[in-house]
């Protein structure tokens, strides 16, 4: 189906109201912002009782989000990159982490986290995603058609980051429920609609996560074991270790961005292999030769982060564009994956696209998803077993996130 034709009145992307708009209303809007000479500036909304600032830049050409991907020094990440207002100060307890820091406290607690990666850990985690596909997709199999998101999509990544820290199976459901309320947007479905209600729910689910984190800590401090929280509470690099707040604090941002941008990538792949049958037929005739390019295509296409926000630190030129300091940009990938002038028919899914310097795993930069490797082997693996084994498998209309932030699909029905 074709979207009515809009006017750039129309392109009311700073309104919560917009992000319930068919997809194709939405990505023919970014089309025509990308056509503006310069990048649209935006009046906030009142989120809750949280009160509007003072607007934001739209970044929505590939060129301006690499751009100042390229430049951490002007376009900064501080005090937030996950929300258009500036949050109050209890929420930096919980979420964010390393997305919402700028060097030195970034690189600092990079280097530390970089080396709780250690290669029999890695090692490990590869192991176990390959075993666990299996297992799902067994499965799978005995269950017949289901919701494809929380019983296949959702229970890889969830699995593989519990595993990965160590989290006892007892909490595995727990974690799934509060990243899901995290990520939630504005949904309704899993918020509510009364914003006081909304705040909340999210800082119950942030403190959950977290609390889950220090109790096991606390254990692996006295008592360490082969997993990566161990690592962490553990770690001493170049005489620095991690606090228990910033151990609590990057647990959520695994838990939520580990889980949920892979969950999802998962299931836009099982949507897109449904409505380009084509392409599905392509990566079956040579699968280990077209996968890792399909995993990229889906990457771009889905974008699954659709922003992330900075703010200029001082004034600026870019791209023939001046800034003032303290003015917000918020960087949209889904917009930049979909750049006619560095795309050749960007509204098109093709496994085979080359080449494909897509941003969504972020722009270069310090900034670009430490998961990214992690997030390409799951949904590599998953893909291979379930089109192996499954090769009929097919997708029905998606339950779509309310959201600004996650390109989120909640329930997918599927059937073979």
């Amino acid at each position: 189906m074709t979207a009515e034709p809009i006017s750039l009145s129309d392109c009311t992307i700073a309104d919560h109201e917009f992000w319930g708009l068919p997809l194709e209303t939405r990505e023919q809007a970014f089309a025509l912002l990308r056509a503006q000479p310069e990048p649209q500036f935006y009046q906030e909304v009142p989120f809750g009782t949280i009160p509007p600032g003072p607007g934001f830049y739209a970044f929505v050409k590939h060129a301006d989000v690499v751009e100042a991907s390229r430049r951490p020094d002007v376009w900064r990440s501080e005090p937030s990159a996950i929300s258009i207002p500036d949050l109050p100060v209890e929420f930096n307890d919980f979420f964010g982490s390393l997305i919402n820091m700028d060097d030195p406290r970034h690189a600092r607690l990079r280097r530390i986290v970089s080396r709780g990666f250690t290669p029999r850990m890695l090692k490990q985690l590869e192991d176990n995603v390959q075993q666990s596909a299996v297992t799902i997709v067994d499965e799978l199999l005995e269950k017949g058609p289901c919701d494809f998101v929380t019983e296949v999509a959702a229970k890889l990544p969830l699995k593989i980051i519990c595993d990965m820290m160590g989290i006892p199976e007892k909490y595995h459901q727990s974690v799934f429920e509060n990243s899901n309320i995290v990520l939630a947007g504005v949904d309704p479905d899993l918020l509510g609609d009364d914003f006081d209600e909304i705040t909340v729910k999210l800082l119950t689910a942030g403190g959950e996560l977290a609390g889950i984190l220090s109790e096991l800590a606390d254990d692996r401090r006295k008592s360490p074991g082969d997993d990566l929280t161990s690592a962490l509470v553990n770690a001493n690099v170049d005489g620095e270790s991690l606090t228990d707040q910033e151990v609590g604090s990057f647990f959520v941002l695994l838990a939520v961005a580990g889980n949920e941008t892979t969950r999802n990538a998962i299931s836009h792949a099982l949507k897109l292999f449904t409505d380009f049958p084509e392409q599905r037929k392509l990566l079956l005739e040579d699968m280990e030769e077209r996968l890792p390019g399909a995993v990229e295509e889906i990457v771009r296409y889905a974008s699954p982060v659709i922003w992330m926000r900075r703010t200029a630190a001082e004034d600026v030129e870019m791209n023939g564009f001046s800034y003032k300091a303290g003015d917000k940009a918020l960087l949209y990938y889904g917009s930049a994956n979909r750049d006619e002038t560095v795309f050749e028919r960007p509204d098109e899914f093709d496994i085979l696209r080359k080449p494909n310097p897509h941003v969504g795993f972020g722009g270069p930069g310090p900034h670009f998803c430490l998961g990214a490797h992690l997030a390409r082997r799951e949904i590599t693996v998953m893909l291979r077993e379930l089109l192996t084994r499954v090769p009929q498998i097919t997708a029905g209309e998606p339950d779509r996130l309310y959201s600004s932030f996650i390109n989120g699909i909640k329930r997918l029905p599927c059937d073979f």
